[in-house]
């Protein structure tokens, strides 16, 4: 591995301002599409550098949007107020705090909230038809999503409206309860599929007589239309195991992605924030081989003549928010030194300090030895640290997978907005009790 070690000294660049990021600038020339990752969902580090690779990309590159691995209602909300439309919030905190679905920390923390601050800013310095916007891909909203297009129909059509609160009225015994509507779809042979699929239909049917309200109000209600007959398909597999709801999820966000640069026209560039194990291409992993496919992969295939940039991060050690099971609370935890022979362990090991890697297209991206798969770790928002012995990381041919990685030798924890954060299983002196 030496020989390895020093071919990634002489590909790293030093990592410390925004002004180091110009050969991955460079590297993006006039692509449309660049996808930029995180090694987990509550690393501060990894918030900072995909923000400041999207300032530069939307003031140099002419980049239009960013769509990121949260839910379209709660994104939406964000870019009503980056956009300034009437009654969208007075604050970002605010708009960030409406969060509510676990786990809150990903989107409703204070460095996501300086980077819709500088959004916000820099729309309203502009004309309307020349703002960026912000956008959620994924497929979770059901309820939400639901409720989002029985209001819009109750003010645009409130006969259409009646009708969509019918069929949805299919979903009304779970109790909004994605987990129970999913167990008992997968115990009798019946669902809802026909009644969401029949609102998105006729919703599209009636398009033309709803121009009167604009094009961004039925886009939106469209799109929320959408996600309740793909969030549906979502959970009723979910229950039988396998890549199969993994890959509805993930053609979700594929599918809403080119909608939404459809959205802004033939000149629309697109950023993408999402998990590595989203934008780094599954081919070059064993997810391919476990019969998945993501995002980075389909995007890559569909959207290659239009230049595609997949972008990894990583981290050898630190803390990060996570929380020890699904729903529970989040917590302040430790992320222990890379595992040895793994990519992050490598990294350090080369002592290039924080980095960004460029590589060259080839099978081993520039440096001898990288055309072997490494482990390259994981983190989830369940996370046990005491697990990195055997789980947390992925199988990966780290240059085939990402066209270029973000390195950062020490992370600190994302810093959420809401509280309490539990410390290594305690509750921290600034609990507000009392309150």
């Amino acid at each position: 591995m030496a020989k390895s070690i020093a071919g990634l000294n002489r590909i790293a660049h030093s990592l410390e301002s925004a002004d180091d990021l110009d050969p991955l600038l460079d590297a993006v020339g006039d692509a449309r599409f660049v996808l930029l990752g995180e090694a987990s969902h509550g690393t501060s580090e990894f918030y900072t550098w995909r923000t400041e690779i999207s300032k530069r990309l939307i003031e140099e590159r002419g980049f239009t949007f960013i769509a990121v691995e949260g839910d379209w209602p709660d994104c939406y909300r964000v870019n009503r107020y980056i956009k300034g439309m009437p009654d969208s919030g007075d604050s970002a905190r605010d708009v960030l705090h409406a969060f509510e679905r676990w786990p809150t920390w990903m989107w409703a923390n204070r460095e996501v909230e300086r980077l819709v601050e500088w959004m916000c800013a820099r729309n309203l310095a502009r004309p309307s038809y020349d703002r960026i916007g912000f956008y959620g891909l994924d497929v979770y909203s059901l309820w939400d999503s639901m409720r989002a297009v029985t209001d819009y129909l109750q003010r645009v059509d409130p006969k259409l409206a009646a009708a969509a609160k019918q069929a949805y009225n299919c979903f009304e015994p779970y109790a909004e309860d994605a987990q129970e509507y999913a167990r008992a779809t997968a115990l009798v042979p019946t669902s809802c599929e026909q009644e969401a699929v029949a609102v998105l239909r006729q919703l599209r049917q009636n398009a033309p007589l709803f121009a009167f309200d604009g094009r961004e109000g039925y886009f939106d209600a469209e799109q929320n239309a959408l996600v309740a007959r793909n969030a549906e398909l979502y959970y009723r597999t979910m229950m039988r195991g396998g890549p199969a709801s993994w890959n509805v999820r993930d053609r979700h966000m594929v599918e809403t992605l080119d909608r939404l640069v459809a959205h802004h026209g033939p000149t629309a560039k697109a950023i993408v924030w999402e998990h590595n194990t989203h934008i780094g291409d599954a081919r070059f992993t064993d997810m391919a081989r476990a019969g998945m496919v993501n995002v980075g992969q389909l995007v890559r295939e569909d959207h290659a003549s239009d230049g595609v940039v997949l972008v990894g991060f990583g981290t050898h050690r630190g803390t990060v928010i996570a929380a020890e099971e699904w729903g529970a609370p989040m917590e302040r935890m430790r992320v222990p030194a890379a595992r040895d022979g793994s990519f992050e362990a490598t990294m350090h090991d080369s002592a290039v300090g924080d980095a960004l890697l460029v590589f060259d297209g080839s099978d081993n991206g520039g440096v001898a030895g990288l055309e072997a798969a490494l482990d390259h770790r994981a983190i989830g928002v369940v996370y046990d640290p005491d697990r990195e012995r055997w789980g947390n990381y992925v199988p990966t041919i780290i240059p085939r997978r990402y066209d270029a990685f973000v390195y950062i030798d020490e992370t600190r924890a994302v810093d959420p907005l809401h509280m309490p954060v539990r410390i290594d299983g305690e509750v921290p002196e600034t609990y507000p009790s009392g309150v």
